[in-house]
């Protein structure tokens, strides 16, 4: 379970190159941008929303949490079938209908998920 965590929170699957993704820098650009979608990706299905809640599911498991904007990160607590995923601060990049989540303030893994 460790692993599909590590794998749901941060990602392990390749998107496109880093010069495509262009950074977002405010809470404004952040809900706009996820404002209507889901997030995708295999296995996950996530809504993010402006006003700060994250639900969906996450291979076959409930995921839940908040969201902040601090600092110029996305700020999470979140909850993965039940299991505390913890808080942890992650720099975004949009790139057309893709979305790259870099956890640990943009020092840790990443994970890209497609707006649906």
């Amino acid at each position: 379970m460790r692993h599909i965590a590590i794998a749901l929170t941060t990602g392990l699957l390749a998107g496109p190159a880093a010069a495509e993704f262009q950074k977002i820098t405010s809470a404004t650009q952040f809900a706009e941008t996820v404002a209507g979608k889901t997030l995708t990706r295999p296995l996950v299905e996530l809504t993010v929303t402006p006003d700060g809640g994250i639900a969906g599911m996450g291979a076959a498991w409930e995921v839940t949490g908040q969201w902040r904007w601090q600092d110029g990160y996305f700020c999470r607590d979140l909850f993965w079938g039940g299991t505390d995923l913890g808080f942890n601060c992650q720099e975004v990049q949009v790139n057309r209908d893709r979305i790259r989540f870099t956890s640990d303030r943009g020092e840790g893994q990443s994970a890209v998920f497609r707006l649906r």
